[in-house]
């Protein structure tokens, strides 16, 4: 075998062709497995079940989402602003705190006179406003209303943590995948390598077939590289995600290609579901209710409000003591016309609120409808993949390599073939992850818009309505803190152009 160095003087003897031809059959018979290999996983059916339950029957995932409910601060947060929402209810209808008078009347300044005169006397008095009947009760049902939209956080809140680690577990399980199709590729091309070599020796090849060969292996090993970087920083981030050390290792057992293409379900039964569980509709809904009753507030607090006080007066020595008892209303002189634009305000802003809850439940309709589109197309083209291209690569694959044998193809036909497989593979995973997403995004009640379909780019659907719900009544209980939703993270492009 030659040296580097030897490169440029190609060997030329009869015996040294025939040991070359040896080993050049020896590295074809090597290349002749892998192409059986990926055509018998074209040739295995996906499983046609749903996603979601597949995908979570993981045990790995399974107790990353157990971790991460129990774990994550954010969903502590809206447990926390859901109780503070709840300690408002009873302090809306409590009623104003009594009032305590302690006083004293004299006749004269030349000194106390309490018990020589009748009219001198100590006075203890107690008052308590009385709003007018039905008030409390509505001020109480309004605050409850508050306190419900606040609850629908905790859902969203957990709905998106679930939907955060389900992706991060997909994109985990891709990029694992990704590296299995990487090291494949690298082994195409060390055969490749010796086969040019092994021309080039026998004076059949030429040289800068062997130095391509040796150029693409370096180009692998860089994205080797960047993959088991990315790799890195995925499992860190699920291990943030379920509050474990940075570092905890994270084996996967599960394949991207084993949970194949899920099931929603037909239109009626997606958009009824997800009319159901969406925190953001059930949000809305409140605040519709809530809205309904501040009006029936607003225009019963035009009603006078009262005051009930009373007192004893005791006036010492031989003086029986007094006392007095009184009812007050109060008089709507000047809050009158204010009060008819509180009422005003209040219906304007039921309207609002119910066109609102419209608008979201017209936009839920919309993003059912788009993923089970964009579902029926990633289904489409996983078939094509799946019955058809993925074969035929391998086939064209396995003819090139013959075709190589006999000298009627080029080295670079073989390289692009060969390369061609594990191209389409990977495209043929992303597309599965695709669909995948969708299913999660489908859990989670995603508002996000399907912002593409299959191959190389991946679908949105990790922001669970943030900027998309609409504002809090002005005078409602607003639900504090955000989605904390987490975006599908893009796929890294390590393996383009492969």
């Amino acid at each position: 075998m030659r040296t580097p160095h030897d490169l440029s003087q190609p060997a030329s003897t009869s015996g040294g062709r025939r040991h070359a031809l040896g080993h050049l059959a020896l590295v074809l018979a090597l290349c002749s497995p892998l192409v059986a290999l990926a055509q018998a996983e074209t040739r295995t059916p996906s499983p046609r079940a749903a996603s979601i339950p597949a995908l979570s029957a993981d045990p790995t995932l399974t107790q990353l989402l157990a971790e991460a409910l129990e774990a994550r601060p954010e969903l502590h947060q809206a447990e926390a602003q859901v109780r503070a929402a709840r300690e408002r209810v009873p302090q809306a209808g409590a009623l104003p705190d009594p009032v305590l008078q302690v006083g004293i009347q004299n006749d004269g300044f030349s000194g106390l006179m309490i018990g020589e005169m009748e009219g001198s006397y100590f006075s203890i008095m107690a008052s308590q406003s009385l709003p007018f009947p039905g008030k409390r009760a509505l001020r109480t049902e309004v605050a409850q209303l508050g306190a419900t939209a606040a609850s629908t956080q905790v859902a969203r809140t957990r709905l998106s943590i679930e939907a955060e680690v389900r992706r991060g577990y997909l994109d985990l399980l891709l990029t694992r995948e990704r590296l299995i199709l990487l090291e494949r590729l690298q082994l195409l091309w060390k055969q490749s390598a010796d086969m040019a070599r092994i021309r080039y020796e026998t004076g059949e090849g030429a040289q800068s077939d062997l130095l391509r060969a040796q150029l693409e292996l370096n180009r692998l090993r860089q994205r080797q590289l960047a993959l088991r970087a990315e790799e890195r920083v995925r499992v860190q981030t699920l291990n943030r995600l379920s509050g474990r050390p940075l570092e905890t290792p994270l084996p996967t057992t599960t394949r991207v290609r084993d949970v194949g293409v899920p099931e929603l379900g037909d239109v009626e039964a997606a958009e009824k579901d997800a009319l159901e569980r969406s925190p953001e509709l059930a949000q809305q809904r409140a605040w519709v209710a809530q809205a309904g009753q501040q009006v029936a507030l607003a225009r019963r607090e035009r009603l006078p409000d009262f005051t009930v006080s009373a007192g004893v007066m005791p006036r010492g020595g031989d003086f029986p003591p007094m006392w007095q008892a009184n009812v007050g209303v109060t008089l709507p002189v000047f809050s009158g016309s204010k009060q008819n634009r509180v009422v005003a305000e209040s219906n304007a802003q039921a309207e609002a609120t119910t066109r609102a809850a419209e608008a979201l439940e017209q936009v839920l309709r919309l993003r059912v409808r788009e993923r089970l589109i964009a579902l029926e197309a990633l289904r489409d083209t996983a078939a094509i993949y799946r019955d058809g291209l993925l074969m035929q690569s391998a086939a064209t694959a396995e003819s090139t390599l013959t075709q190589y044998r006999v000298g009627r193809a080029s080295f670079a036909s073989v390289l692009e073939a060969n390369t061609g497989i594990i191209r389409d593979e990977e495209d043929y995973l992303r597309t599965l992850a695709d669909a995948q997403r969708l299913a999660i995004a489908q859990a989670e009640v995603s508002l996000e818009p399907v912002t593409s379909l299959g191959g190389s780019a991946q679908t949105a659907g990790g922001m669970p309505g943030a900027g998309s719900t609409p504002s809090a009544p002005a005078s409602g209980a607003a639900p504090a803190g955000g989605s904390p939703g987490a975006a599908a993270s893009s796929s890294s492009s390590s393996m383009s152009g492969m």
